[in-house]
C-alpha cells in the first residue's frame, strides 16, 4: 500500500492508502483504504505539511474507515511514512 494525501473539488482533504500500482490520475479514485479526513489542519506550515510530518497536536481528524468511491478529485500528494504513522494512530 502507498500512502496519499487526497483534495476534492468540495474541500475535503482524505489520507488515504490506495494499493501499488493503482491509477491515480483519475477524478474519480475507488479503493482507498484506512482513511481519515482532516477536518481541521492544525497546521503551521498548510496543507504540505500533513504531507511532510503528518498531523500535528490540534489537527482535528475523523475516525477510520475505508472509502469505496472517492468523487471530484483535486489533487493526489505522496505522504511520507514518518507522516503516514501519525495518521494511522
Amino acid at each position: 500500500m502507498k500512502n496519499y494525501l487526497i483534495t476534492t473539488k468540495h474541500r475535503g482533504v482524505w489520507f488515504a492508502q490506495i494499493e501499488e500500482g493503482k491509477d491515480i490520475t483519475s477524478e474519480t479514485l475507488t479503493d482507498l483504504y484506512n482513511c481519515r479526513m482532516a477536518i481541521k489542519w492544525g497546521t503551521e506550515d498548510g496543507l504540505q505539511q500533513l504531507c511532510n510530518t503528518g498531523p500535528t497536536e490540534r489537527t482535528k481528524m475523523s475516525s477510520v474507515s475505508d472509502i469505496a468511491v472517492l468523487h471530484h478529485v483535486t489533487a493526489v500528494f505522496n505522504v511520507t511514512d514518518k507522516a503516514a504513522l501519525k495518521w494511522l494512530k
